[in-house]
């Protein structure tokens, strides 16, 4: 069974986003709120779950879980976003029109993969 194009393109989005949870850490670190216990794991853990469900989007037996996990999974990042609205260090010299920006766009992230779900 072959998927439409853009899910291969959504699952490459995660792909690449978890990679980058291995190649440039510090920047996860930086904006991982101060209450989340060992950050350091909880970036690579993190990491390791972007790459694993957007590999799971292209397995077919493996997709429609994935696309619960994607959504769950923008779900607490929800925490992260809004964690880094709440002052300067926090924020990690983003300006903050943007941070209010990402709110929206991470809504849409979990629609885009609930679309998925009727293929």
């Amino acid at each position: 069974m072959t998927f439409p194009w853009h899910l291969y393109l959504m699952a490459a989005v995660y792909i690449f986003a978890g990679i980058m949870h291995f190649i440039k850490p510090k920047a996860y670190l930086r904006i991982m709120p101060r209450y989340i216990p060992k950050p350091k794991l909880m970036v690579r853990l993190s990491g390791i779950a972007e790459i694993l469900l957007g590999v799971g989007l292209c397995i077919p037996a493996l997709k429609k879980l994935s696309i619960y996990g994607i959504m769950a999974m923008l779900a607490l990042f929800l925490l992260v976003h809004f964690y880094m609205l709440s002052g300067e260090k926090a924020s990690a010299g983003i300006p903050k029109w943007i941070l209010i920006l990402r709110l929206p766009l991470q809504f849409g992230l979990m629609y885009w993969a609930y679309w998925y779900l009727q293929f």
